[in-house]
């Protein structure tokens, strides 16, 4: 029996994930040793150091901030995610977020709750205090959206459900994003242009340099008077200094995120949550077996789907003998691992090799078992980053 693969768990992944790693293959836990993959939630990887027999990483969410991505490449280590699994958990927060700015749902809880439920005018006190949290309906009203993935669409189809006008911006749509968006949506021109025409914003956006501060102290003021600033993508993507001024200026009316901190814990019109955007029982399942399957895909067959740092590459075996090789995108690398492969006295059945960036990835069905020299040598390739040996479990 083949050696088992052990897979080092860091948070609490959902059982419906794990349960796709069958025991005869896999030792999955939170103190494996030697582990050839680790599975994550929010653990910070950047503070530990990656064991060398690690051959992926996991994350059982969206984000990979707190995975040393530029590290891994450069071992050849995939690092997988799971874009999309949670979105529904997020659309639906959003949808929250906004009726409680509008409706003034948090004041009016707060105002409900301090009051003496022994006092003998309580429904009068009830009655006259509601007036202070008089709101208005979401129908009619204008949501902007800045960023149309999985999680934007879902959000603009809810939205146009409830009767809003939705405009949307993103310079980086891709094509299955555009054919799931609404027709009724609105294209704005730009990121500005979205914060002047809208009375709802919100944002859905990765963390990286060119969206740090996306909403900052140069365009925020731009906003209608008195709109709403929904933030459920990452912290830093917002400027809490410029919300801050905005709120202080009436220019915003409310702004709602789920990432608290001390310095917006002091202001009553901010609706900070505790991380609930993805806390779903379905959204953690969703993320964990997506996540899951692409791990053990990779592990087994050497195929990517949702690696942040590799190409998506997915070939069908045409031999039980199969060789991965992860390797810098420079020329004539197929050549050389060609002749070497022939050298070796191998045949080739079938080659696929992609690139994104920096980053190249083949796939070789060869008709019989490489020998170890054959792996060292298409290791020793100047620019080969890792190579596996893959033979079929059946």
């Amino acid at each position: 029996m083949a050696e088992r693969l052990g897979v080092l768990v860091l948070n609490q992944i959902s059982a419906a994930g794990l349960s796709r790693l069958p025991a005869e293959r896999y030792r999955v836990g939170k103190d494996v040793a030697d582990p050839a993959a680790i599975l994550v939630r929010s653990a910070d990887l950047h503070a530990m150091t990656i064991a060398p027999s690690v051959r992926a990483i996991g994350r059982a969410g969206a984000g990979t901030n707190n995975i040393p991505v530029a590290a891994m490449s450069a071992r050849g280590v995939p690092v997988f995610n799971a874009p999309g699994a949670n979105a529904n958990a997020v659309k639906e927060l959003v949808l929250a977020g906004m009726l409680m700015a509008a409706r003034h749902v948090g004041p009016a809880l707060r105002f409900v709750a301090a009051l003496d439920p022994a006092r003998p005018d309580f429904e009068k006190a009830v009655e006259d205090g509601k007036k202070a949290y008089a709101g208005y309906e979401l129908a009619g009203q204008t949501l902007g959206i800045i960023g149309l993935g999985k999680i934007g669409c879902l959000v603009a189809d809810a939205a146009i459900k409830l009767g809003m006008q939705v405009l949307g911006y993103d310079p980086h749509i891709t094509v299955d994003a555009a054919w799931s968006l609404p027709s009724q949506v609105k294209r704005a021109a730009s990121v500005n242009d979205v914060l002047r025409s809208a009375q709802f914003v919100t944002l859905h956006v990765p963390l990286v340099e060119s969206t740090r501060h996306l909403v900052n102290d140069a365009n925020v003021g731009l906003m209608r008077q008195g709109a709403v600033l929904l933030n459920f993508s990452r912290e830093g993507v917002v400027s809490e200094s410029a919300v801050l001024e905005a709120l202080a200026g009436e220019r915003l009316a409310s702004y709602v995120c789920d990432f608290p901190s001390p310095i917006l814990s002091a202001e009553p019109r901010v609706i900070a949550l505790p991380h609930l955007g993805a806390s779903t029982r379905e959204a953690e399942e969703n993320c964990a077996v997506m996540v899951v399957d692409q791990l053990r895909d990779y592990l087994e067959h050497g195929n990517i789907a949702n690696a942040v740092n590799f190409p998506t590459v997915q070939m069908s075996r045409e031999s039980p003998w199969r060789v991965a090789i992860a390797n810098a995108n420079v020329p004539n690398m197929l050549g050389q691992i060609s002749t070497t492969v022939a050298k070796a006295g191998l045949n080739i059945h079938n080659m696929v090799n992609k690139s994104r960036g920096e980053m190249a990835y083949t796939l070789v069905d060869v008709d019989s078992a490489p020998s170890d020299t054959v792996i060292a040598e298409l290791a020793g390739i100047t620019g080969v980053l890792a190579v596996r040996h893959l033979p079929s479990a059946g």
